[in-house]
């Protein structure tokens, strides 16, 4: 049908728009963020673009969901500002004919939904992580800079080095300070190299400089001067710790603990968002052609956050114990589709969804 070959192609039109506008504005708040990670240190600057790109993966079902909503909600309403709608509906189109177009348009988008929320999300977690404690588990020298202070993860040491070569195989004017039991040691050298012994322990010899030992508050420092001095370079096994946002989604059902559970709802609650959305996105986009799209808008940004709002109070309900599985899992998308079904029918029936005679006055009795 014509009607249903127009609908469909603005909307592929519309969602890419959206989809882009979203994806942008995703990069852009990631970016700012993994940036300051790597600038403060927590994360390898070397590692900013895979991480952002792990980051958007995790993130493009939520905005395949508002794309969705947003895209039919943009088009419908736009047909209605320029009377397309009245049109289609003279001609004897029904408001419950939308339905089938639109699910056509849609189905391709919840299955990338589905996937994105049962395999990105768990897979681009888990690599974010696993990331992120290589570098905070990497040995010493390795988080060392040149110019700027760096406390080791694994001791309880204070590094600083004014230069360092390209291969971290010598440095130059060197400061470290370690305390243990309440006693605080100084070394300072002018230059310094890497070693490794044959049992594969790694070494920093510092050469020509002092050691400075004593108890903050006394005047009692043993002051000792060294040709070389090594500093073993402490290192920790890179260790994964499993998550549940980094969890396969078959281990989840593998393992039904209260968490695991949880983290399923909500992964399983996507897609029935988006499809919730996309029915109610028909009855919601009618307007009166002569007012302008600000209110639908605004309506649509109202309620995907509060029903992605609602879907993670369940969610965390769950893993609180005060609501079974079953009842999360199902309860809060069927209560909105009985709620969508309500909307459809009131507009099928052309009537308001809000009615003008609860905010009319009653007249005063003599």
């Amino acid at each position: 049908m014509i009607f249903e070959r127009s609908l469909q192609r603005e909307l592929a039109f519309t969602a890419g728009a959206v989809f882009m506008v979203l994806l942008t504005l995703v990069l852009t708040t990631m970016m700012i963020r993994i940036v300051g990670f790597a600038a403060s240190g927590e994360i390898d600057p070397r590692d900013v673009l895979v991480l952002i790109g792990l980051t958007v993966i995790g993130y493009i079902a939520i905005m395949l969901v508002a794309t969705l909503f947003v895209s039919i909600l943009f088009v419908l309403t736009r047909w209605y500002k320029d009377s397309e709608m009245v049109v289609w509906l003279a001609s004897g189109v029904s408001l419950t004919r939308f339905i089938k177009p639109i699910a056509q348009f849609a189905t391709p988008i919840l299955i990338l939904i589905a996937f994105f929320v049962f395999v990105g999300w768990p897979w681009s977690n888990q690599q974010s992580k696993l990331i992120r404690a290589r570098f905070q588990q990497r040995d010493e020298v390795s988080l060392l800079a040149p110019g700027q202070f760096r406390e080791s993860p694994v001791t309880h040491r204070v590094f600083f080095i004014e230069k360092m070569s390209s291969d971290q195989g010598h440095v130059e004017n060197v400061f470290v300070t370690s305390t243990e039991g309440g006693k605080v040691s100084v070394i300072v050298s002018k230059n310094g190299h890497t070693e490794t012994t044959k049992d594969g322990d790694r070494f920093v010899v510092l050469e020509n400089g002092r050691r400075y030992d004593g108890e903050p508050g006394k005047p009692d420092f043993r002051i000792m001067e060294f040709e070389r001095y090594g500093v073993k370079i402490q290192s920790q096994p890179v260790v994964s710790q499993p998550t549940t946002t980094g969890t396969p989604t078959l281990d989840l059902l593998r393992h039904p603990n209260k968490d695991n559970l949880a983290e399923f709802a909500w992964r399983a609650g996507l897609p029935l968002i988006g499809f919730n959305l996309m029915l109610l996105a028909i009855p919601l986009a009618h307007q009166n052609p002569r007012r302008g799209r600000t209110t639908n808008l605004v309506m649509a940004v109202l309620i995907y956050l509060t029903y992605s709002n609602l879907l993670n109070v369940v969610q965390s309900w769950i893993e609180q114990g005060k609501l079974s599985f079953p009842v999360g899992l199902l309860g809060l998308h069927v209560i909105v589709f009985a709620i969508v079904l309500v909307i459809f029918w009131l507009r099928v029936r052309n009537r308001p969804l809000i009615s003008r005679a609860m905010f009319a006055r009653r007249p005063q009795e003599a």
